[in-house]
């Protein structure tokens, strides 16, 4: 008997392996041509969707989400881009990843701040995504992140009917070897929540109204 439930469970451990493995390569395999490392090579869409990431306090984001930022800017002053949204985590009175990065923008950009949106309900790639779509209104889209992260992205987003491509943002300054390690094993997971997400019709934690990116960013201010 103890064999028989050893046997069971080593084959049930094996089909989660091999589940997560083929979900793996196939978000992997299915959006890797979607993606861009050169600016130049990025072809034109709407809007630049920069996916948030982690900040220190409300006034200093990390080196991860500035990169993305920066990329996304430069899509829009290039021209690839006529609008860009930097989504993030505002859900906490004392962490805010969306305030922190129109603070860096306004800090260190001379842009017009009428074609830079922010979502303030960002709370994951899924739920930025979908908002893209149904409260921000975009069709056509640049996802700018880093290269680990694009894959899962550009599956969600092409999934929910946005024609989507992806930026890899530059780093500004070199990640070590182990952190981009760190991030690729947690890719490994995320990629397989994200897929049920998509099979199941996941609804985001918030919706709202309807501010479409065809209008004026600053309106997304608080």
């Amino acid at each position: 008997m103890l064999k028989k439930i050893l046997a069971a469970a080593a084959v049930l451990v094996l089909s989660l392996a091999l589940f997560v493995l083929g979900v793996n390569l196939f978000m992997v395999l299915g959006t890797r041509k979607y993606i861009y490392r050169d600016a130049a090579a990025v072809p034109d869409r709407y809007a630049a969707v920069v996916l948030g990431a982690k900040v220190y306090g409300v006034r200093t984001v990390s080196h991860v989400f500035r990169d993305r930022i920066e990329g996304g800017l430069d899509l829009l002053d290039n021209g690839t881009v006529q609008r860009v949204i930097i989504s993030g985590d505002h859900g906490k009175q004392y962490y805010d990843e969306v305030n922190a990065a129109r603070l860096y923008v306004s800090q260190l950009h001379p842009v017009d701040e009428s074609l830079v949106f922010y979502d303030h309900a960002g709370f994951s790639t899924y739920d930025t995504m979908y908002r893209a779509r149904d409260v921000f209104c975009v069709e056509d889209a640049v996802i700018v992140t880093q290269r680990f992260h694009l894959y899962r992205a550009l599956f969600i987003a092409r999934s929910l009917g946005i024609d989507a491509v992806g930026y890899e943002a530059p780093e500004i300054n070199r990640f070590r070897r182990m952190l981009h390690v760190r991030w690729e094993a947690r890719e490994f997971l995320a990629r397989v929540k994200a897929f049920f997400c998509v099979l199941l019709h996941t609804k985001p934690v918030f919706l709202g109204d309807q501010i479409p990116i065809t209008g004026d960013g600053r309106s997304t201010w608080d």
